[in-house]
């Protein structure tokens, strides 16, 4: 029986590849019209990164997440550049609130 393909993580390709591999933490706010879609998901299927949800808010209104992105900083930027286009509004995380 066959064996499907490892999966590399999005880090170790980059680090392969010569990239540094880079961590980002981002707040993303959707809009009401995007809270159903799985946006989170559909990030980490189209670049190479790998998300990690930090904490999250939703309501019928508006929908906030503090997302780290892992990958290449061009998955990065191109993730970012996505989000924005779909309507999400993206900022850095200023400083650590979720580990103090």
């Amino acid at each position: 029986m066959a064996h499907a393909p490892k999966k590399t993580k999005p880090a170790a390709k980059a680090a392969k590849n010569g990239a540094r591999p880079q961590q980002t933490r981002l707040w993303l706010m959707y809009p009401p019209k995007l809270i159903t879609r799985p946006i989170i998901w559909e990030l980490g299927h189209k670049f190479a990164v790998s998300t990690n949800v930090r904490q999250a808010s939703v309501t019928d209104e508006i929908g906030i997440v503090c997302l780290e992105l892992d990958g290449e900083r061009e998955q990065i930027k191109a993730a970012i550049a996505w989000l924005e286009k779909l309507g999400v509004n993206v900022e850095p995380v200023e400083i650590n609130v979720i580990e103090s």
